[in-house]
Parts: structure tokens; sequence; C-alpha cells
């Protein structure tokens, strides 16, 4: 299977007309608007987009893992986050590579390494894939993992890419929105997101696009991947919540594209239809994506939780979280500016 050509899923109510579709059409720039955006990116950002010097990043040690009790949560970077539950580790949308990218020597490149290395992950029971953009769904990393995970679930169509990379095949479940599968006491729903998908231009979603709702016995979590602002959030809230924590997506965003990545209010507003009790946002501090400074999403998420009364937790790349009890945190954002 190419990568570039569409799969169809006729039996998925996301896919019509060759596409997989959102129930609503979001705000989203078309072609002409892209070409504009295009050259703003390669030729007028802002300074502030990158940070002029190095971020703090706590280097997470192997013995401290071995150590760690469920419901300890790393986020390693960008949307990777590190999950301990019931026994096992969990790894969401990896990406170890130096750039989000095609290719490795042009496009959006890390301000710092990740807080883990690739080769020093633990055993993981499972990683679980929101969708197939480049900051997202990094190929050399599922290479990599493609023999030391036991198991990759995938929206529609991703799973397919990963077996195309070399992942045995009775390795990999797709899903659909609202489709769950259990493993072990954890159970995995795929939830509705409002976003797009495709790893090359002048593709029309070909692959299909979730979030995810991670039940163990006495903890509730919820993983945004990417997605702009919409009801499913409510929906998702009366169906799986109260949550635990939220891992909701904040950064990279812009008034043109809110219809595929959420403004901080909107971020925080998803939390409290998601009905969560704690929320971090993730989707920041890690690649260059947007116009908005670096710190920005952080910045405004911080203020909009506090106008709101919503506990957010704010940890450094690499500081552990108990998800059960989380923490506010420093504001480490701040440090180098």
């Amino acid at each position: 299977m190419s990568a570039c050509r569409t799969v169809p899923y006729p039996q998925s109510p996301q896919f019509a007309d060759d596409a997989f579709r959102n129930p609503v059409t979001p705000k989203q720039p078309g072609w002409r608007e892209m070409a504009a955006l295009t050259w703003r990116f390669m030729f007028d950002k802002p300074k502030d987009t990158v940070p002029d010097v190095a971020l703090p990043v706590r280097s997470i040690a192997r013995e401290e893992l071995d150590a760690a009790t469920d419901g300890t949560l790393y986020r390693l970077g960008h949307s990777t986050v590190l999950i301990k539950l019931e026994g096992g580790w969990w790894l969401t949308d990896p990406v170890f590579s130096e750039r989000a990218s095609p290719v490795q020597w042009a496009g959006p490149k890390r301000f710092h390494a990740p807080a883990l290395a690739l080769a020093d992950l633990p055993p993981i029971t499972g990683v679980i894939l929101s969708h197939d953009h480049y900051d997202h769904l990094d190929k050399a990393a599922i290479r990599a993992l493609a023999d030391r995970v036991q198991h990759f679930y995938a929206p529609l169509g991703v799973g397919d890419l990963l077996v195309e990379w070399g992942v045995p095949r009775n390795r990999v479940s797709q899903f659909d929105w609202w489709q769950s599968v259990q493993v072990g006491n954890v159970r995995l729903t795929a939830t509705p997101a409002q976003h797009f998908s495709g790893r090359a231009p002048f593709q029309n979603n070909p692959t299909l696009w979730a979030s995810w709702v991670f039940q163990a016995p006495d903890l509730s979590l919820f993983f945004s991947g990417d997605s702009g602002y919409f009801s499913g959030f409510r929906e998702i809230g009366e169906r799986f919540g109260p949550f635990d924590l939220t891992l909701v997506e904040c950064g990279a965003y812009d008034a043109q594209w809110e219809g595929v990545h959420m403004l901080p209010a909107q971020s925080v507003q998803a939390h409290r239809d998601l009905r969560g009790r704690w929320m971090l946002p993730i989707h920041n501090g890690t690649f260059d994506l947007a116009f908005h400074a670096w710190h920005a999403p952080l910045e405004a998420v911080s203020a909009e939780a506090q106008r709101q009364g919503v506990a957010l937790s704010t940890p450094m790349i690499g500081q552990a979280v108990d998800a059960r009890e989380p923490q506010a945190f420093t504001a480490w954002w701040r440090q180098p500016r």
C-alpha cells in the first residue's frame, strides 16, 4: 500500500467520497491561504517562535522508571507521553526524530532532546497513535519500536502505514471512533476528534484521526491527539467522564486554523466539557509549528485556567506526574527567557 493512496473503509461512518470526513467542516486554510502561509512560515516568522537558549529538560533514569508506581506519567516532548497503567507502560504519539518532517535536513526542528532516548524506553505494552501527521507519527521511531512493543493501537488507515513500515500485522489494531479494546485491566477507546490527515501534498484525508480514552480500574485519562474545539468533547465527557486527568492539545494554534487546533481558551473549555479534574496541556514546547511565541501556549492556558478555576498541571519535560494527584508545578518556561 502506498502512503499516498487512500484505502476504502466503507464500513466507517467517517469515510465518504474516498476520504475521511469530520461531521462538520472545520475552519482551516484553503489552498490559496496555504500558499501565503507557507511563504510566511519560510520568510516572515517572528523570532520568538523558537527559544533562544536551551530549555530545561529533566532526564529520566531507567531506575526511576523501574520504581514508578501505577498512574505515573512523563511528558517526553510535544504529544509524546509515557504512562504507567496496571503494571505496564503505554506511549502516545512517539516522536523522537530531530525534525517533524518527511526529511531530516529540513522542517521543524526540536527545541530539545527527548527526556528519554528511544533506546532507553522500558518495555512498552502499547503505543497509542492519534493520526498520521509528522509531529505525531515518526516513521523512524515506529521502525525502531516495531519489535519492542507488544501492540500498536491506531485509527483506521494509520495502522496500514505501520504494517507497510515493517510492524508485524498481528501487532497492529485499527479503530473507528467509539470502538474499544480491553487489554488486561486497561480499556482503550478511540474517540472523535476534529482534525485532518495526510503525509504528502494534496492528500485528501487518507487516514482517520482520533482522541483516546484510557480506563483503568481506579484511573481514567483522556488524550486529545490534535483537534479543533467541537461538540464531541461534551459527548466524550458524558460517555466516559469524569476524567482524573486530561492531556489536551494547546499549541501550534492560530485563528486561521482554529477548526483543527484549539485556541487556549478552547482547550480549557474542552477540558471542562470532558469533565476533567486536572488538565495537562500538550502539543507545545517542542516544535515551531505556528506564529505564536514558543512559550505563549503555556502562558495563555495558565491564565485561562486560573480565570476559569481549572486545576492545571504544567510539568517540565521529563518531570514525573502522579495522574491521581497531579500538581501545578512552577512556570518552568519563564526561566530561560
